[in-house]
């Protein structure tokens, strides 16, 4: 195997299973908050920022994983 299929596989494993991650995360986040807001509408001002809070935070670790594919990609 030549070093750049190596670093061609290794990146998209790298990114593949960074993106497993934060999908099923947020996707909990949200069913959770929708279904806290169905229960107790009143407070869906605040449910709904942090909601957006937690989901851009989980978001960040995809965001870490394309920049170790990139950095396998066009540094190594």
């Amino acid at each position: 195997m030549d070093p750049l299929s190596a670093k061609l596989i290794a990146a998209g494993i790298c990114m593949g299973l960074g993106a497993i991650g934060p999908g099923i995360g947020e996707g909990l986040i949200g069913a959770r908050a929708m279904e806290a807001m169905a229960r107790n509408p009143e407070v869906s001002d605040t449910l709904f920022t942090r909601m957006i809070v937690a989901m851009a935070i989980c978001e960040s670790t995809g965001i870490y994983s394309l920049v170790i594919s990139l950095i396998i990609l066009f540094v190594i």
